[in-house]
């Protein structure tokens, strides 16, 4: 065993017990979700379709089956990098039922202290079930890969200090590079157990419908003991899980999936009734929705996404919750001034379009898909978006930008940048509740400090004359 900070890689078969014990039923539908997770987003999404199509949500095997479910997307990328040592090949470009069905494999026997029924679960009847989902070949090829690990013939080892990185910290080795610099090692590590950690359920309460305390009363009939947020009071936390589905307090709109940090972006940027607001990148509206709220539903939202399935979600919010002053544009928010013309928003919010990943605890495979490359990119639109909405705001107003990104380059350095561009532009410091960004009056949320996202926040006027 690797000892890495309690993390492990390799568990033999050599005297197993009765330990992690798996119905065939429970394995396909860890598989299904493992497969679905490559196609919908997020990935707990993929997982409440394949669980429900096995009648599983709500079992008492689902905090099992979704503890390895999480335990496989927070260590995608390590089971990646196992299964290429194994086959020789990108794993990318095998047939993806293969690909799900092999990651599971790794995950159990390299992760997880499985019995000795599980194994052979895991042997021939996941072959006979590839072989169903897909061509008879790749059951083959599955199973040869499963003879080759419980009979000992392969066992992995780091071969590189990106390997070893990698291991230690569950993250790409260039992210844990970048975040070891900012933070140095030891306040790294905190943020990288913080990500690996399962968070608390965080939703907010609609005060145009309902109270806090009445929330927390029919919480706790339903078995949940919630703890108010002593930053954002209308933010309540508990432990999961939750099927909102069946919730008459989410189906009502009397509460809104969001975390702490995210709800406290738009008490920042401080609506009124009757103000004018542009909500750039808006989609999925928790944001828009919270706005609304402050304004008492009294105004106007204008509200900007490209992408078309997150405004039908952000549509379905608005009509649940009850606000109605919201103008929904499916357009690239760039064109916003053009649209809507210049000098028109008492308010602008821009929680721009960012490699989110403040978010890797509620969003564990998301790690493996951050790009080095993809920073830059996104700075770029960063920028443009800014620009954009500084054409909007009117003499006075004020612009928040944030993100829930915790990368230098996504944060203070594109405010360093639009300061200096636009002298017309002067930050409002902020320093509470959360800690300094590392520009000053800048403001940033850490994960393993304040018990939810990573988030950034910088709050800019534009000055008369």
């Amino acid at each position: 065993m690797l000892g890495y900070h309690g993390f492990k890689y390799f568990v033999g078969f050599r005297g197993l017990g009765s330990r992690l014990d798996l119905d065939l039923e429970m394995i396909y539908a860890l598989i299904e979700a493992i497969r679905l997770s490559e196609k919908i987003k997020p990935s707990q999404d993929a997982k409440r379709r394949a669980f429900k199509k096995y009648g599983l949500i709500g079992s008492q095997r689902d905090p099992l089956l979704t503890a390895i479910f999480y335990g496989v997307m927070k260590r995608l990328g390590i089971l990646d990098r196992v299964i290429e040592d194994i086959v020789d090949t990108n794993p990318y470009i095998i047939d993806p039922w293969l690909r799900s069905a092999l990651r599971l494999l790794v995950e159990i026997t390299h992760f997880r202290d499985p019995s000795r029924k599980t194994i052979k679960l895991l042997g021939k009847p996941v072959a006979s079930f590839i072989s169903n989902k897909t061509h008879p070949y790749n059951s083959i090829y599955y199973y040869r890969v499963y003879e080759r690990i419980v009979n000992n013939e392969y066992r992995f080892k780091p071969v590189s200090i990106d390997d070893e990185l990698m291991l230690k910290y569950m993250v790409p080795s260039w992210y844990a590079k970048k975040i070891i610099d900012l933070l140095g090692e030891d306040e790294a590590y905190r943020l990288f157990k913080a990500f690996n950690e399962i968070p608390l359920i965080s939703i907010r309460v609609n005060t145009l419908k309902t109270n806090v305390e009445r929330v927390v009363e029919e919480l706790r009939k339903e078995g949940k003991k919630p703890i108010r947020s002593k930053v954002v009071d209308t933010v309540l936390k508990f432990r999961g899980p939750y099927n909102f589905e069946k919730s008459k307090l989410w189906r009502n709109g009397y509460i809104i999936v969001q975390e702490e940090a995210s709800a406290y972006a738009s008490i920042l940027l401080d609506p009124k009734p009757g103000m004018t607001i542009v909500d750039l990148a808006a989609a999925p509206g928790g944001k828009t929705e919270h706005i609304g709220e402050l304004m008492k539903n009294k105004g106007i939202i204008y509200a900007f996404d490209i992408s078309s399935l997150r405004i039908k979600r952000m549509r379905e919010l608005l009509r649940r919750t009850g606000i109605d002053i919201v103008e929904i544009f499916e357009r690239d928010a760039r064109e916003a001034p053009e649209i809507l013309g210049y000098g028109i928003a008492d308010r602008v919010l821009l929680d721009a379009p960012c490699s989110s990943d403040g978010t890797l605890a509620r969003n564990p495979d998301l790690r493996w898909r951050l790009r080095e490359e993809r920073v830059f990119d996104l700075q770029e639109l960063q920028k443009e978006l800014l620009e954009a909405g500084w054409k909007l705001l009117r003499e006075s107003g004020r612009l928040l930008y944030c993100t829930c990104s915790l990368l230098k380059e996504e944060n203070e350095d594109v405010i360093k940048w639009f300061l200096e561009k636009y002298r017309d532009a002067e930050l409002i410091p902020l320093n509470k509740p959360y800690d300094p960004g590392f520009l000053p009056g800048t403001m940033r949320v850490w994960p393993h400090k304040h018990n939810t996202i990573g988030f950034f926040y910088a709050l800019i006027v534009k000055r008369s004359g």
